[in-house]
């Protein structure tokens, strides 16, 4: 890191190969999230199937991502990430192999899904924890912005051109399943986006590298370590509580309520699928602009920022329970994405100015414990729901949920002093 501070994060060789390996890889990874989900409505028809290959997914992503995060606190995180995108895309490529030879079935479906979670569990705090040796500390907010940005864009762009190669490819197809040409080419998509960051991060050279950190005691000891740190910050843990019952209460219907929506009441099918997911990426990189500027407004009132958005974005997921058009979805999607990309913003920049350094590992880790690992288990209890209930209903109870939630919220101390620059204690 020989550049100025005040120079871009661009100038540096080692960020510009991150960011580009991994902006085509999150391309990549938005057919993956399209094509997948469409893969098991097409073989099961089933909303509980559906509900249980993210469950299937989640599982390990849950069980893995605490394990993860200190592992990256004690080794490079290049290192952990290299490994987990090398086994994602050996996962994503057999996948596709499989679709487009007419092979693939449930159980294989819900084995590869099994890997896919497992290598997430470490690819994710991985990621989030290599900025700091690739940039100046003054630099780290510009290099976060750029890769905020990124993956919007990709949620902008991926999932639409997998909803239509998906949809070319209707026409070709083994057995029952029409759209496995289609499917199969979106997985090969990903497969190939992960060579590419792959060769990426093989280029990267990192202080971590060649200077580990000291090893004090064993994982499960550096674990436990990181979540006494973030219990004992009574800001951030209000925050993670808060997370996590929005996310087992409201993550899980959306992930199989959009799919059924887009199968069962809209006129444009995968096409369908791809405009809303589009339309919601649209919207949070609309909301990460904007998320500068609605700090400064709110100054040290950010976490009544947050529940006043959450509250907002809940009688939006709710107003999509009735809909019927396409249009009217995406505009939907693309307001909650909105308030979303502000959310998102601010609350990961709070995080990272009050976090001690040698726990963002873990910290991170804890953080998307709470969004990725417990919002997809609640997708097989709302894809078993769906046989008792209608799906309007779902999204109205989902939407109405987090408005009561936040608004609830709203009398916590805790969540209101969110916003102050502090750091959490030290720990091994």
């Amino acid at each position: 890191m020989s550049s100025s501070p005040g120079t871009s994060p661009l100038a540096q060789r080692d960020f510009r190969l991150l960011f580009g390996g991994s902006g085509i890889s999150a391309i990549g990874d938005q057919f993956t999230l399209v094509a997948l989900p469409w893969l098991v409505l097409k073989l099961t028809g089933s909303p509980a199937a559906l509900g249980l290959v993210l469950a299937t997914m989640a599982l390990p992503r849950a069980a893995f991502m605490l394990i993860g995060g200190a592992m990256v606190d004690r080794l490079s995180p290049r290192r952990v990430l290299l490994a987990a995108r090398g086994a994602n895309a050996l996962l994503v490529s057999v996948l596709a192999a499989l679709v487009l030879g007419g092979a693939i079935h449930m159980g294989l479906v819900y084995a590869l899904a099994l890997g896919i979670g497992l290598a997430t569990a470490f690819a994710y705090p991985a990621g989030s924890a290599i900025l700091p040796q690739l940039v100046a500390p003054a630099q780290l907010r510009a290099a976060n912005a750029l890769f905020m940005a990124m993956r919007q864009l990709s949620m902008l762009v991926g999932p639409a051109l997998a909803g239509l190669l998906i949809s070319a490819g209707a026409h070709g197809g083994h057995g029952n399943m029409a759209d496995a040409t289609g499917l199969g080419l979106a997985f090969g998509v990903d497969a190939l986006s992960f060579v590419f960051s792959l060769g990426s991060l093989a280029l990267i050279r990192v202080h971590g590298d060649h200077h580990p950190r000291p090893r004090d005691g064993g994982v499960l000891a550096n674990v436990t370590a990181g979540i006494r740190a973030v219990w004992a910050d009574l800001p951030l843990r209000a925050f993670v509580l808060y997370a996590a019952v929005v996310s087992v209460f409201v993550g899980g219907p959306i992930q199989v309520g959009l799919p059924m929506l887009a199968d069962t009441r809209l006129d444009l099918g995968a096409a369908s699928l791809g405009i809303l997911m589009t339309a919601n990426g649209g919207g949070m990189l609309v909301g990460s602009m904007l998320s500068g500027l609605a700090a400064r407004l709110v100054r040290n009132r950010l976490g009544l920022m947050v529940l006043g958005i959450d509250s907002l974005a809940g009688l939006a997921l709710a107003a999509l329970g009735l809909d019927h058009s396409t249009l009217a979805g995406a505009a939907l999607l693309a307001t909650t994405g909105l308030l979303g990309g502000i959310v998102q913003v601010t609350i990961v920049s709070w995080i990272q100015r009050r976090v001690a350094p040698e726990m963002m590992g873990r910290t991170m880790s804890l953080l998307m414990f709470t969004f990725m690992g417990l919002g997809p288990l609640s997708a097989a209890i709302a894809g078993s729901l769906l046989k008792l209930v209608s799906l309007p209903a779902m999204f109205a109870t989902a939407g109405l949920m987090l408005t009561a939630i936040a608004l609830a919220c709203m009398g916590s101390p805790a969540l209101r002093s969110i916003g102050t620059p502090a750091r959490v204690p030290e720990a091994a």
